[in-house]
């Protein structure tokens, strides 16, 4: 069995991708398209970990022994190159706790831990804490809490984020507010705890403003593509070069214009159309109600990677 992480040997300060799920036409997991992409994933410089069983592995639509499947293949393939953390998205309390036991059986190193349904139904910021608080006492595996924008109706607020970074196995924040705003104050949260709880940002549409303001590190689907690129802006960041991080942010910028529109939904489809592109062994399919991408919006996709400066010589 691997050695488990330990809160104090836990540093999620960098880049860390949450991988995309190939899929067969059949629907089924692509197992050799999915080691090839993980395997590629934990070999890029900079990525200090990676996500599975997240919204861009398509989760949502995973049952439990699909779920545990992801895990058990992405741990068996990094084989502890990077850390895990396996995504705890569920309808209610006690399966979360069910598929947070599985994740670590699997050999998860970290959980990230989704906000209740409930929440945006009226649920209580108590319900919220207790929820984060149970899982941690359900696997004794560090935790990155997932922050929702507040429209969702699934956010916590700053209070209730105090208390739940102050549990001793939160080792982290997915920021995805949406908002520079919220970005800001949830920083300012976290400077004020008495131990490191690191800040990932997951705003892709404007991750140099966000790293700007403080952001420890970056946590998107997005880096399932473009991790190179995530690195090399947070290298820019770090070293206070502002003409590097425009060069690599404006490439960014290309390749969020053609995959965060609309339909949102569609996004993750977009993203596998892009490692096509890009020379990765995959199939473009997704599981309904997700849509493959037309031939118009592919030719769209394919000049965003031209523009970013991605796409191979003698790519179509």
């Amino acid at each position: 069995m691997r050695n488990r992480l330990r809160r104090e040997s836990v540093d999620l300060n960098g880049v860390i991708p949450a991988n995309i799920l190939p899929l067969d036409d059949d629907l089924s997991i692509d197992v050799e398209a999915y080691r090839r992409h993980v395997r590629h994933l934990a070999g890029i410089t900079g990525v200090v970990a990676i996500t599975c069983n997240g919204h861009a592995a398509e989760v949502s639509s995973l049952d439990r022994a699909e779920r545990r499947k992801a895990v058990a293949l992405a741990a068996e393939t990094i084989n502890g190159k990077v850390p895990l953390i396996s995504g705890v998205y569920a309808d209610n309390h006690i399966q979360a706790v069910e598929y947070a036991r599985d994740a670590k059986d699997e050999g998860a190193d970290a959980l990230l831990v989704f906000p209740l349904p409930a929440l945006a139904l009226g649920g209580s910021q108590e319900m919220g804490y207790r929820h984060v608080a149970e899982l941690a006492g359900a696997t004794g595996l560090p935790l990155v809490l997932f922050s929702y924008p507040e429209f969702t109706g699934m956010h916590y607020g700053l209070d209730t984020l105090a208390r739940i970074c102050s549990l001793e196995q939160v080792v982290a924040v997915k920021e995805w507010s949406l908002d520079l705003r919220k970005h800001e104050e949830t920083r300012r949260v976290l400077r004020e705890l008495d131990h490191p709880v690191s800040l990932l940002t997951s705003f892709s549409t404007n991750l140099l403003p966000a790293l700007a303001s403080g952001a420890d590190g970056i946590l998107s689907g997005h880096g399932s593509v473009i991790a190179d690129l995530q690195v090399r802006l947070l290298a820019a960041v770090r070293a206070h070069d502002l003409a590097e991080a425009e060069r690599q942010y404006a490439r960014i910028q290309a390749l969020t214009r053609v995959i965060y529109r609309a339909p949102m939904a569609n996004m993750y489809a977009r993203m596998k159309e892009h490692l096509i592109m890009l020379g990765h062994e995959l199939g473009p399919a997704v599981r309904p109600p997700l849509e493959r991408v037309s031939e118009a919006e592919r030719g769209q996709l394919r000049q965003a990677l031209a523009e970013a400066g991605l796409l191979p010589t003698g790519a179509r």
